[in-house]
């Protein structure tokens, strides 16, 4: 599923135009990077967190140059969904 088909599900099940819908979904995601790069962690209740997870350092290969090179410790978003959002997945989704 992409932006443009969340943006039409949306737009349809509300009745909102689809620029307007799109403008808010781009404001949320706006907020979301916006406060993940400040060092906040977002919560919604229900569906999830996104979350800033910190990477120690560690000892790396450049296969190309056989040589081992020193990967710094770093942080990455990441997304934590919520318990009801997995069982929610667990239990109506088949695995392939």
């Amino acid at each position: 599923m992409t932006k443009a088909d969340i943006v039409s599900k949306i737009s349809d099940k509300s009745g909102i135009e689809k620029t307007d819908v799109l403008a808010t979904v781009e404001a949320f995601m706006n907020e979301v990077k916006d406060a993940l790069e400040n060092g906040d962690n977002v919560y919604l209740r229900g569906f999830g967190s996104f979350i800033i997870k910190t990477r120690a350092e560690k000892t790396g290969r450049n296969i190309s140059k056989n040589t081992t090179i020193k990967i710094p410790a770093h942080n990455i978003p990441a997304f934590k969904p919520a318990k009801t959002f997995t069982e929610g997945v667990k239990n109506n989704v088949l695995v392939k």
